[in-house]
């Protein structure tokens, strides 16, 4: 049995800049944090970024993610079904708003794979905004 350690661990540290890396490292596994302790604190709006989403393999990686967080005195989310995959959110110290989404069940759950994003499909929670929401989408051609 193939197991793999997705712990975050700290590669490389220079100045003001932390590269943390999950796995065996490569594209897709790394997170560069940078620190400029000079800039003003960015406020949510136009500009600035929502939340950052790391991915999990599975219900029970992100469990074990959550418990962990919970040890270490994070407030995380319950597990939140978003019908494509399930999510939890945690805030860090100066504030920014992190999730952890499972890959399961993934985005071919309402659709074939042959014709993912040939429709707007909406989680059920959402259907009852259907015109809103397709309204507001721009043309694709």
């Amino acid at each position: 049995m193939k197991t793999t350690d997705h712990t975050a661990r700290v590669t490389h540290s220079t100045g003001g800049r932390t590269r943390l890396t999950t796995g065996a490292g490569g594209p897709g596994t790394c997170v560069d944090l940078l620190v400029d302790s000079s800039l003003p604190r960015g406020l949510q709006g136009a500009g600035t970024v929502h939340h950052l989403a790391f991915q999990t393999l599975d219900d029970a990686t992100q469990a074990h993610a959550r418990t962990t967080l919970v040890n270490l005195g994070f407030h995380v989310s319950p597990v939140m079904d978003r019908n494509y995959f399930n999510s939890i959110y945690y805030r860090e110290p100066e504030g920014v708003l992190f999730e952890i989404a499972t890959n399961p069940p993934g985005f071919a759950v309402d659709a074939s794979i042959d014709t993912l994003g040939t429709t707007l499909k909406l989680p059920a929670h959402y259907e009852s905004q259907r015109a809103a929401v397709a309204a507001a989408l721009p043309t694709l051609t």
